[in-house]
């Protein structure tokens, strides 16, 4: 094929895609007028769809799994320091060694989130729902220790095993803090399309919620992940909270 000839070829390929561009909006012009959709898009429009609804699933069994065997793993290889923690909570306190709270699960659902008992008992008696805060006087010996390393959430693992929550996902939020929350942040409910979880991107970005400016800029990192969540991001925010636990970053 010569110069000559290819010019051509080329010029003869740019005139059928103008003319096929030419031609597919006037078939969407007049489909549009008959309030209908050409067969092409039609077309498009479900293939787009049923892509997308593979990939979620892949996502979503691909991050069962992951939890699921982290759960087990992570419940057998952490139970002589649960069985610490335990003995320590008991001699520290009186009172239960855990503690079970009302949360707000994926699509509203509520579930009992099992922790190690850090605060003294019936500590929320008198004041009702409140943010621990720093040096709270609430929060016993022990259970600053383990705050400040994060120990307290292992018993969350059985929460995961269960299905209730998944290693990485938004944090859940007790039922008067999430109606509370509905009432001044907008779209608020995004964040209950799935499962919470025992870390997040915001808890690694943000830490622990102080003021309503804190719960505003952690839910945007909450609308980031659930919008780029993938098993990769998982594995990500995993790594982070490690470092986060051995810098001691708790309260």
């Amino acid at each position: 094929m010569n110069e000559t000839t290819y010019k051509s070829f080329s010029e003869l390929m740019g005139e059928v895609k103008e003319e096929l561009a030419l031609y597919f909006f006037y078939r969407r012009y007049q489909k549009t007028m008959e309030g209908k959709m050409p067969w092409e898009e039609v077309l498009l429009t479900n293939a787009v769809k049923f892509y997308t609804q593979i990939v979620i699933r892949w996502r979503s069994l691909a991050k069962r799994i992951i939890d699921l065997a982290a759960s087990l793993f992570g419940l057998a290889a952490s139970l002589p320091v649960m069985v610490l923690v335990a003995l320590a909570i008991k001699l520290d306190t009186p009172g239960p060694v855990f503690f079970g709270q009302v949360r707000v699960g994926k699509k509203g659902k509520p579930f009992v989130m099992l922790k190690f008992r850090t605060m003294y008992s019936d500590a929320e008696t008198l004041t009702g729902p409140v943010w621990a805060t720093e040096r709270d006087p609430r929060i016993t010996r022990v259970g600053m220790f383990l705050r400040r390393t994060h120990l307290d959430e292992l018993p969350q693992l059985i929460n995961v095993f269960r299905g209730e929550m998944s290693l990485v996902g938004p944090r859940p939020e007790r039922p008067y803090f999430v109606r509370e929350f509905r009432k001044i942040i907008p779209h608020y409910d995004r964040r209950l399309c799935v499962k919470p979880g025992i870390t997040g991107l915001a808890q690694v970005r943000q830490g622990y919620d102080r003021t309503i400016a804190d719960v505003k800029r952690k839910v945007k990192y909450d609308f980031l992940y659930i919008e780029k969540m993938c098993p990769l991001l998982d594995v990500k925010v995993l790594a982070m909270t490690v470092g986060a636990v051995f810098g001691l970053r708790g309260q």
